[in-house]
Order: C-alpha cells, then structure tokens, then sequence
C-alpha cells in the first residue's frame, strides 16, 4: 500500500471532505454506532480547523481514501494544557476505496507530524460507547488517560468520550 498526504487547500477539497465526513457518519449509523451524523459538518467547519489547525488528505492511486484533523489545543475534552500534544480528531476513511491499513497509516503520519512539531504527545479521544474503536486504538499504542463526560451546552463533544494518549519517540 502506498499512501501519500497533503494538506487540505480551501478549493475543491472542503466539499470532498464534507462528502467524506457524511459516508463515515452513515457508516456508522448504519452499523449502530450513535456518533456522527450526516449532514453535522459543513465546508465551513473544516475551513475553521484549517485556519486554526490542519487538515490532511491521505491519498492512493491519486485518489482520496481517508482524511484527518490535527489540531494543536483541545480544552473542551482536554482542558488547558501546555503545548506538548497534537490532537488528532475526525480520522476518517473511504471505505470503498482505502488500502487495508489506511487508519493505521494516517495516525502514524499525524504522530510523526506532532513529532516534528516538537511535540511529544499524540492524543485523541473517542466516543465511549464504541469499545471496539478504543481498542482499535489502543493496539495503535495509545493509552486510556481518562473519560470526559457528555455535558449540555458544555461547548464540548456531544456523547461522552474516552481520552487517549500515545508518547511520541523524538
């Protein structure tokens, strides 16, 4: 599997990834997982963590098969913290078009990208009621650091979620 990555530009890749974001959501509605849904997360949406973060486009054959957010400050799941993490949000991946592996590959790319950052933590979280992606990443090497509560109109995640973190080699 070769993949490549690129950083999301605000042209024809802000609707790519909205389409990419509404199949995954309804892939998960579809397999019973109450996360996503269709319709949450417009162009806007990923022009604001452009803005303030990055966006990655993972790539095979010239064609997207997977995206991720990598942002560099999350206080609604985290809290202040200092700058010593990357938080990877919105793993995303084709599933019709992605290579075995393509999750796996877009976290090492995000690590080594928070590496480089002169960071030496990654870290993500994911909706607690879904025990199958926490395992998933904690065979990634992640480990579970703590559970952050639903909390309405808390301005933070919509269902409660488990935090996770992962100590980057420099």
């Amino acid at each position: 599997m070769e993949l490549t990555f690129r950083l999301a530009d605000d042209g024809a890749d802000l609707p790519t990834l909205v389409a990419l974001y509404d199949a995954a959501a309804r892939w998960m509605q579809d397999n019973g997982i109450a996360q996503w849904k269709p319709g949450e997360k417009d162009t806007g949406h990923f022009r604001r963590r452009r803005s303030d973060g990055e966006v990655w486009l993972a790539e095979s054959a010239g064609r997207l098969v997977g995206a991720f957010e990598l942002w560099w400050q999350d206080e609604p799941a985290w809290g202040p913290q200092p700058p010593e993490a990357g938080y990877v949000h919105r793993l995303m991946v084709n599933r019709d078009r992605a290579p075995s592996g393509t999750g796996r590959a877009m976290l090492a790319h995000a690590e080594q990208r928070i590496a480089e950052a002169g960071r030496a933590w990654s870290r993500l979280d994911c909706v607690s009621s879904n025990p199958r992606l926490r395992t998933y990443y904690e065979a990634a090497g992640y480990t579970v650091v703590g559970e952050q509560p639903f909390k309405e109109g808390a301005g933070g995640s919509k269902y409660a979620v488990t935090l996770l973190e992962k100590r980057l080699e420099r």
